[in-house]
């Protein structure tokens, strides 16, 4: 496949998505997907030249999903994974398979800066510990020199390691 083919078939995949997250999810849902479908393609060896784009975008949903706990019912926006299969037409185990694929592809996880959305970054619960001679403790436990040196570290996006061995 050369790459104006495989520009073409990400763009159709990307247009699936689109048309899912008008219908189900928002704005903030697409741009993650597009980030992730982008990155993807800047693998050497392409992953989605081969197999039906449906099943891509769905797995790509959903796992932008998985991290960003779409599917417990208490989220907002919320969408099953049954919705996601139906609406793509690709069975469940599918959409899982391939979800779990593009995680691992691309090493995504929960509270990950990259592919969270705003909700699940501000409701990280590790933006407000740091790791003290190997123990997690809350920055406010901190003494002020050192609070104000994990606060501006974390406001960087950087792990945070205090130890008071010499």
């Amino acid at each position: 496949m050369d790459k104006e083919e495989i520009k073409q078939r990400q763009q159709e995949i990307l247009d699936l998505i689109r048309r899912f997250c008008d219908e189900k999810l928002d704005e903030e849902y697409f741009d993650i997907s597009e980030r992730v479908l982008q990155k993807l393609g800047r693998k050497k060896a392409v992953p989605f030249q081969t197999g039906k784009i449906e099943t891509w975008a769905a797995g790509i949903i959903h796992a932008v999903g998985t991290i960003n706990f779409l599917f417990d019912k208490t989220s907002e926006p919320y969408v099953s994974v049954n919705e996601i299969g139906t609406f793509f037409g690709v069975a469940t185990s599918t959409v899982s398979g391939k979800s779990k694929e593009i995680r691992d592809m691309l090493k995504m996880d929960r509270w990950d800066k990259e592919f969270s959305t705003k909700r699940m970054n501000e409701s990280n619960p590790f933006t407000s510990w740091v790791t003290v001679d190997g123990l997690i403790v809350p920055i406010d436990g901190l003494p002020e020199p050192y609070k104000t040196i994990a606060l501006q570290a974390k406001a960087e996006g950087k792990t945070v390691s205090f130890s008071t061995k010499r």
